[in-house]
């Protein structure tokens, strides 16, 4: 099959594959929007700090983070849909059996090592290597869609977790939250999930494509590209901090005095505003300099952080910071994930983009623990929410500062003329 001329081709043949992807990529970041509501409880219920039930996301994300090369050189070996399969299963699994933790510290890490063996399967590389296979006129959006699976995640699963624990209790949210979403996603994932890579049993005719055929860049020269360590610290610096806020918003919106429940609600807009964020973004990536739209994005979380250390307890304020934080939640991943491709190509994408979610793993490991350290230290989230101001500016400065980058394109354009070159030179000798 001829691979679609047009953004309208892509979408007749592939509309299914990033929502697909979506359920996908909601169900890999569960552990971390989902926590938030269960931290009191726990608490109350343990006698634990917050920076020790925290230290679960560290756990699974760090394990994580020191895997995802291997796991991208995987997915560019037998493709994105056996591994996301297996992965879900042991997903819902592994969530689960959180709710049967005993109190016994060994016992909650044991708990979460089964989660970070279960996010291996079904980090972001396994959904955006399925979708940058399929997309190339509309890769923007199409990756938007896909990575509104986390604003699926950060909208909906605060408010059913909060409903389960106030309805019955923290161990049923738990178990039920696990097994359900793992029911409902992966019917989805078996009919709808195939990339370029995975050639459909028994299908002689298809659109499954060679390895060899995709172009980028090695990964020798990827390690060589400055393009490489710019997003490992734009990427590593955002996830620490916003992931950071977002896991403890609803402790933070608490220890302003806002209810619960009512503090879910407002939490629940970053879920909301991320999706436009992530539209937003993937339609801008399509038409805008990529560089240009990540770095304005990483600029607007200064803007919400200035205003909860105005008046944190300001309802109002709560509101507009939550959406400000959405709006840059949902586009993060996408920035990171479009810019990959942009720079690296598709032949070692999985690897090459692995090393850039190990950073934003390794964010998101110890994100969530240092703003439980700065609460139980200082009684509050006002230093960690100053950190953020300044860690977000530098992400953005690096993204700025890609422009002088060449793409994977123009590194294939420079690398032919140069080898044409020495084939003239041994003719003329």
């Amino acid at each position: 099959m001829l691979a679609p001329q047009s953004a309208i081709e892509e979408w007749k043949s592939y509309w299914f594959l990033p929502i697909a992807g979506a359920l996908g990529y909601a169900t890999s970041v569960i552990f971390v929007y989902a926590l938030g509501p269960f931290i009191e409880p726990i608490e109350q219920e343990f006698g634990w700090s917050r920076q020790q039930i925290s230290f679960g996301i560290t756990i699974a994300s760090f394990t994580n983070a020191l895997l995802c090369v291997p796991i991208g050189m995987l997915v560019d070996k037998i493709g994105p849909r056996k591994v996301g399969l297996a992965g879900i299963l042991f997903m819902g699994a592994a969530f689960a059996l959180l709710g049967t933790a005993t109190g016994s510290w060994s016992n909650w890490v044991m708990l979460w090592f089964v989660v970070a063996f279960a996010v291996l399967w079904i980090q972001a590389t396994v959904w955006t290597s399925a979708v940058t296979s399929r997309f190339h006129h509309s890769r923007g959006f199409a990756l938007a869609i896909t990575l509104s699976g986390a604003s699926l995640s950060a909208t909906i699963f605060p408010l059913i977790a909060t409903w389960i624990i106030t309805h019955y209790d923290w161990r049923t949210g738990f178990m039920a939250m696990g097994i359900g979403w793992a029911a409902i996603v992966f019917p989805c994932l078996f009919f709808f999930f195939r990339s370029a890579k995975d050639k459909p049993k028994g299908n002689t005719q298809t659109d499954a494509v060679n390895p060899a055929s995709l172009t980028g860049l090695s990964i020798k020269e990827g390690l060589r590209s400055g393009a490489l360590y710019k997003l490992l610290l734009a990427g590593g610096f955002f996830a620490f901090t916003a992931i950071g806020i977002i896991v403890h918003y609803v402790p933070i919106l608490t220890s302003y005095g806002t209810p619960r429940v009512e503090a879910a609600g407002i939490a629940s807009l970053i879920g909301i505003f991320s999706i436009i964020g992530r539209l937003g973004t993937g339609f801008l990536l399509d038409r805008f300099p990529g560089f240009i739209v990540g770095g304005c994005a990483f600029l607007i979380p200064i803007a919400a952080c200035a205003l909860m250390l105005i008046d944190g307890s300001n309802t109002l304020y709560q509101m507009l910071a939550a959406a400000i934080f959405g709006l840059t939640l949902g586009s993060e991943v996408d920035v990171i994930a479009y810019l990959a491709a942009k720079y690296f190509g598709l032949r070692n994408f999985g690897a090459l983009y692995g090393a850039l979610v190990g950073a934003l793993t390794m964010g998101t490991a110890f994100g969530p623990l240092a703003a439980g350290a700065v609460f139980d230290n200082y009684g509050s989230y006002e230093v960690f929410l100053m950190l953020t101001a300044v860690l977000m500016g530098i992400s953005a400065v690096a993204l700025f500062t890609l422009g002088t980058t060449p793409s994977a394109e123009e590194h294939a354009q420079q690398k032919t003329i140069a080898t044409s070159e020495r084939g003239v030179a041994g003719e003329s000798i």
